[in-house]
């Protein structure tokens, strides 16, 4: 049982499941048939927090190019099927994740926020047989923006207070992310924030209260002490 802790949101990509890299090599494929490049180290940088849409129009600012609205839902629907291929090959979850998801969704409501296709998402938690444990799943397109807007986050905390009647406070919810624009989006909704460093390193993970190296070295002891704390501050 927990005292203070209410609820777990999590990030999908890069906390539980490791595929960032899988979807940088979509967005490569995608990209290469039109005869763009897109490296590594761009990519984290800039575009990891963006949704498909979001990531094919910042890079179309970024490099001044003319893509419009069809175009740009050609990339999307492009990428996704080199996404699927790619998730074709195998277990994708971080070692951890499927322990501590279970552990959680046996104590408190667990939910998924995440830039990602909602069948990308479905696909993987309910091949981890996993489905059943997430009280929502909020995904790419079910908010006008994505992150770092607090939009998704705020979402998915209505969607949680009404399952919970109305009973949770956002100070007693955890968010859990890899990425600066997920704690940006999570501290909009006034949740309480854990990064984890699995996409970057801890100093860069700026607005997280406490900082893991992943879900295996997470417990639900650590995040109710987190959510009882009256003044937050970052740590490791």
């Amino acid at each position: 049982m927990t005292a203070a802790l209410q609820a777990i949101v999590l990030d999908f990509d890069g906390v539980i499941a490791d595929s960032e890299p899988l979807h940088l090599k979509a967005f490569q494929q995608a990209l290469a048939e039109q005869g763009i490049a897109l490296g590594r180290d761009e990519y984290f940088s800039r575009y990891l927090g963006y949704d498909d849409v979001g990531m094919f129009e910042a890079l179309a600012r970024d490099r001044g190019l003319a893509m419009s609205d069809r175009h740009i839902t050609a990339l999307v629907a492009l990428k996704a099927a080199r996404m699927q291929a790619l998730l074709n090959g195998g277990q994708v979850l971080f070692p951890g994740a499927e322990a501590f998801i279970r552990s959680a969704a046996a104590t408190v409501p667990v939910a998924i926020v995440s830039g990602a296709l909602r069948h990308e998402i479905v696909e993987i938690i309910e091949g981890a047989g996993l489905g059943d444990l997430f009280a929502t799943i909020v995904a790419s397109g079910d908010t006008p923006e994505s992150k770092p807007s607090p939009a998704p986050y705020l979402l998915a905390f209505e969607q949680l207070r009404e399952a919970a009647g109305g009973q949770l406070d956002p100070r007693r919810c955890v968010a859990i992310e890899d990425s600066v624009w997920g704690l940006e989006s999570a501290r909009g909704a006034g949740l309480r924030c854990v990064g984890v460093t699995t996409s970057y390193a801890a100093d860069q993970l700026t607005g997280a209260e406490l900082i893991v190296d992943g879900l295996s070295a997470l417990t639900l002891e650590a995040l109710d002490r987190l959510c009882g704390a009256d003044l937050p501050g970052p740590r490791r």
